[in-house]
């Protein structure tokens, strides 16, 4: 997989990651803990993002 590749498979990822917290903010009774971890998750991603990403 080359870089850019990779870039691409994280960024969909995220933007997956994104769609799990809007969806659990919307329940009627959110999960604190599932929506802090997915937000972790979220900003690991984008930090890989950032290091494999040129400048």
């Amino acid at each position: 997989m080359s870089v850019h590749d990779r870039i691409e498979s994280l960024k969909f990822k995220h933007a997956e990651l994104e769609n799990k917290i809007s969806a659990e903010e919307i329940r009627p009774h959110p999960d604190d803990r599932i929506i802090h971890d997915l937000k972790r998750q979220k900003l690991k991603v984008k930090d890989e993002i950032k290091t494999l990403a040129p400048h």
